[in-house]
């Protein structure tokens, strides 16, 4: 379990300092604690809540096998979210953002597959049959691309999630992932809007031991996240081989103990399966694997009765949208047209279908 952040540890690393009063943003207001020699001051406990809250929704999406796609542009922030994202396996934009990149995406991925191309024709000996002139030519495309597209070469699909520093910075890929509905989580100082982002964390954006303090505690969060990922995977393994030894035993075991042992599990199984049913309907299903929900989105809809797959598939778009209006006002833009059509191919399990659905949808193909 990662250490809970503590307010002391942020007002050690500046968290709190804010932008001058005059270039306050008035959304700002219930994060702000006080005015000090014309500098709003943050207050930090609701920066611990929200961080908390954000790194409980981060955990979620990179449990389920989602990348988060961090943004950092600035000059105080690159080099640490390059340091502490790439500690974590997860794709990172640094040096510039491409426009299109989200909106987009089969073109950036086409640049991102020509970087290996040319990897490709320095193993096979073609990049040696080319003059000077076209080497040295290839040679700075590599490293231009590498330079723009090499954090995000992993990345074949769009993210589940978006991490930014500094939102009025990086307002374009805002507008790109609020036109995509990908969860956004940010960075939010005095004087940006914390109305345009899904997590907003109220916290100094300029101060480098301030990013430092937040990206640590938010990339504990993530390796938590695909720890619990890699345990559930290995448990699936454990219960599979274990399965298939009890198959070999029962093979190997006398005919009439066979049936024996085959009448006791089937009478177990069905005073138990009411039991089951019932823990079954219980628990909701992952919502958030639907192109378009993310963590608050599912959150609205279980709490509104649409626990399952296959009530999202039964359900009317028209209604979802009411539900999604009523549970929240940044919920309001979010389109519900192909949910229904989403939750039933994954109600069906077809969920390489579904991928490739999203994917020519999204543009998300490789």
């Amino acid at each position: 379990m990662a250490s809970k952040i503590e307010v002391k540890d942020l007002l050690e690393a500046g968290v709190h300092f804010g932008h001058l009063t005059r270039k306050w943003n008035p959304n700002m207001a219930p994060y702000i604690y006080m005015e000090r020699n014309g500098i709003h001051v943050i207050n930090l406990y609701k920066t611990v809540a929200k961080l908390e809250e954000a790194n409980e929704a981060l955990k979620k999406i990179a449990s389920s096998g989602r990348k988060i796609l961090f943004v950092a542009t600035k000059k105080q922030a690159k080099d640490i979210v390059a340091d502490k994202v790439s500690k974590v396996n997860m794709p990172y934009i640094t040096e510039r953002w491409p426009g299109g990149m989200l909106t987009n995406f089969v073109t950036i991925r086409k640049a991102v597959k020509k970087m290996a191309a040319i990897d490709r024709m320095k193993k096979d000996g073609t990049f040696n049959t080319l003059s000077k002139k076209e080497r040295l030519q290839v040679d700075r495309l590599r490293a231009k691309l590498d330079k723009n597209l090499g954090s995000i070469a992993d990345m074949t699909r769009l993210p589940g999630a978006l991490f930014i520093v500094d939102t009025m910075r990086e307002h374009i890929a805002v507008k790109e992932a609020q036109k995509l509905n990908i969860p956004i989580f940010a960075m939010v100082d005095t004087n940006s809007d914390p109305r345009d982002v899904d997590y907003a964390i109220p916290s100094n954006d300029d101060a480098g031991k301030s990013i430092e303090a937040i990206m640590e505690s938010v990339t504990s969060a993530v390796a938590e996240g695909l720890e619990e990922r890699k345990s559930e995977k290995n448990s699936g393994k454990d219960k599979e081989e274990d399965s298939k030894k009890e198959e070999k035993k029962a093979e190997a075991a006398p005919k009439k103990e066979e049936k024996a042992a085959e009448e006791k599990p089937a009478k177990k199984a069905e005073a138990e399966a009411p039991k089951k049913e019932a823990k079954e309907e219980a628990k909701p299903d992952d919502l958030t694997k639907i192109e378009g929900i993310g963590p608050k989105a599912a959150e609205a809809l279980v709490a509104s009765g649409v626990k399952t797959y296959a009530d999202l598939a039964d359900a009317d778009a028209e209604k979802v949208k009411e539900i999604l209006t009523e549970a929240s006002s940044t919920l309001a833009h979010l389109d519900p047209t192909s949910w229904p059509k989403q939750a039933k191919m994954a109600a069906d399990g077809k969920w390489d279908e579904l991928k490739e659905w999203q994917d020519n949808v999204k543009g998300g193909v490789e």
